[in-house]
């Protein structure tokens, strides 16, 4: 009891926070735990693992108070929150994750939580996706063998309400009752001093993952109790800082694993061998289907370029199957590997997965390569024009079944921005939301197009702020963003409060939209999966492509290929139907003539808005900005009015 004593001291709570590398997601964490540290005896302290994001100056420019311990390298999760254990002073710690959002009682809740259970200590709360389904990682089972084979096995996943099988990640429990548990997540662990004194810090033998595993055996073996508490929540954006390293995630986290199971479970020598044996196993699954994961997209791209090619057969001979026999299986596997394997020189099969503009440059590079092997093989030179044309409709197909799953947002969580913009809602109509709006505006590149605000009470439903309709409030926030089909809800935190935010959130969780947050500072936009900067100076590439004769060039030639393929396949099959109806795809396909011979192109400036260069203009204020265009991103956004200001910047 006198030792107790001797380290017992004003502050109530120490929070402590491990960051690498996530410097916009620590700032809004930081914001959030000073408002629910309000009235509280408390302390911040910060261990940086050696960040090059700007996180330390971050730091100590905007938040004076808060203790920064800065390593100049990563030193592991472990390690780092020890650092900060050392020099914390407070009754209680709270070791919580960077990319997290925590509500404004949220501290309060479980501090009284642990006055009430005097027994208990270490507790965890409830912890949020961030759209808004529930993480099943803040209350887990420690992996005995029945619970290790049903996690390895996929049994848990099968049966996830079984409490035979579902004993992981305690699925067949309610998550909206409290309930004492084996382990809770890393993101979020609130315990005792007494426990630390007792227990120790975490093993950094753990560099990442497994280490809060590891502790709660620990502290459960000291006799302390482990709790889930159900009555506050957090949003935790999982992974980020792994995100930014260079760590191999998979080979990280099976190491941890094989670490515990030698730990804890040595004295049984059979189930410490076949756990051993089942995590390596488990292991080479995980690096395969990580290495195999593009093989979908690949077989897509496969089937597309063989019916091309067959298609362009048909085009331009009449006919199917017309070369030879001992041709097909060359012709149909060859050119195939040539451009996939372009594809994923160019990375489409690996971080650029959805990006048009990739695919298209690799399909070039793949048929200019088919092109020259047909010219050293002449066996297999049947036809020019065939290679043209499949180049053609594959230019078209390839990039065309990215661009349609963007559109109809398949792809909306990869945070990825399409031509014909983010349908938006901004929750908060004060004088922040208002702001926002302008600055998306400016910032028309980030594709936010805002279709309404969400009033915090339903006095302003109707009214237009900026012109820009109030069309709910937060008690229907889920039924505006199905009626309106929006992909984006942006809240403002200047008016709302984090308890609002993560009512919603968790409210309309079900439903396939993306939650973003704008601090107070106006400064970013924090999604899921971007961060999208919304300063008024943004920094650009000064040179301007299309001042270059290369591009110029490459334009031109692409405006040929298309519109030849689209004169052959569509052109006269559509032309008397289009020709009477009058309306926007009417009138690009009977432009396309004009495109072939030159006059205009498939993509240019617009003629829209009084700040439009007059027709047959070249340039806008001495800048080449290329032939007028059947369309550009002026006529993709035909169904909204836009402001002069808007118009110049697209």
């Amino acid at each position: 009891m006198t030792g107790r004593k001797r380290h017992r001291s004003p502050v109530t709570l120490s929070v402590i926070v491990v960051n690498y590398n996530v410097r916009e997601f620590l700032q809004h964490a930081l914001t959030s735990l000073q408002k629910a540290l309000r009235g509280l005896r408390s302390e911040i302290l910060v261990v940086d693992n050696g960040s090059d994001d700007g996180s330390v100056e971050m730091l100590r420019r905007r938040f004076a108070s808060v203790q920064v311990i800065a390593n100049k390298e990563n030193v592991g999760f472990a390690r780092a929150n020890n650092q900060a254990l050392q020099r914390a002073r407070g009754k209680y710690f709270l070791l919580i994750n960077p990319d997290t959002v925590v509500r404004e009682d949220t501290v309060r809740v479980m501090l009284d939580f642990f006055e009430r259970n005097r027994d208990v200590g270490m507790a965890g709360c409830q912890i949020l996706n961030p759209d808004g389904s529930f993480q099943l990682a803040c209350r887990r089972s420690f992996p005995t063998p029945w619970v290790a084979f049903t996690k390895i096995s996929g049994l848990s996943r099968l049966f996830p309400r079984s409490r035979l099988f579902g004993r992981y990640n305690l699925t067949y429990l309610s998550t909206q009752e409290s309930y004492e548990l084996d382990a809770i997540s890393g993101s979020f662990m609130m315990l005792r001093r007494e426990v630390f004194e007792t227990v120790g810090g975490l093993d950094e033998r753990f560099f990442m993952y497994g280490e809060d595993l590891d502790w709660c055996l620990r502290i459960q073996q000291s006799g302390w109790k482990i709790y889930y508490v159900h009555e506050t929540q957090i949003i935790h954006y999982k992974g980020e800082s792994t995100k930014r390293s260079g760590i191999d995630e998979i080979k990280t986290f099976y190491e941890a694993m094989r670490l515990f199971v030698r730990k804890h479970f040595r004295r049984s020598g059979f189930f410490s061998a076949t756990m051993r044996g089942a995590i390596t196993v488990t292991s080479w699954f995980a690096m395969l289907r990580e290495f195999l994961r593009p093989l979908g997209v690949s077989v897509v791209d496969i089937v597309l370029l063989d019916l091309n090619l067959l298609l362009a057969e048909f085009i331009w001979i009449g006919e199917v199957f017309h070369f030879p026999t001992y041709a097909y299986p060359i012709v149909y596997t060859v050119p195939a590997v040539l451009v996939i394997g372009s594809l994923y020189a160019f990375g489409v099969y690996t971080h650029r997965r959805m990006s048009v503009s990739r695919t298209i440059i690799a399909v070039v590079v793949g048929y200019v390569l088919i092109s020259a092997l047909v010219a050293f093989f002449k066996q297999y030179a049947f036809s020019r024009m065939v290679i043209l044309l499949s180049g053609a409709l594959s230019i078209v197909t390839l990039p065309g079944w990215r661009l349609l799953l963007r559109i109809l947002g398949r792809t909306s969580t990869s945070g990825r921005k399409t031509l014909f913009g983010r349908r938006t809602l901004i929750v908060g109509t004060g004088p922040s939301a208002r702001r926002l709006l302008q600055r998306l505006r400016r910032r028309i590149a980030e594709g936010y197009q805002v279709i309404g605000f969400i009033d915090t009470t339903r006095k302003r439903l109707g009214s237009l702020i900026d012109g820009v309709p109030v069309v709910g409030s937060l008690t229907n926030v889920g039924k505006m963003v199905q009626d309106l089909r929006a992909s984006d809800v942006i809240f403002s935190t200047g008016q709302l409060s984090y308890a609002d935010i993560l009512s919603v959130i968790s409210r309309t969780g079900a439903r396939a939209v993306n939650y973003h947050l704008v601090p107070d500072t106006m400064e970013v936009i924090i999604g899921k999966a971007s961060i999208d900067s919304l300063n008024d100076l943004p920094l650009v590439e000064i040179t301007y492509n299309l001042e270059r004769p290369l591009h110029r060039l490459m334009k031109r030639v692409t405006d040929i290929v298309l519109s030849a393929v689209l004169l052959i396949s569509i052109y006269p099959f559509v032309y008397w139907k289009a020709r009477k109806a009058g309306n926007r795809a009417s009138r690009f396909v009977l432009g396309l003539p004009a495109v072939f011979v030159g006059t205009k192109s498939l993509v240019g400036p617009s003629r829209r808005g009084p700040d439009a260069a007059p027709e047959g203009t070249p340039g806008h204020q001495g800048l080449f900005l290329g032939k007028p265009g059947l369309t550009g991103l002026v006529e993709l956004q035909s169904e909204r009015a836009l402001t002069p200001e808007e118009v110049l910047q697209y």
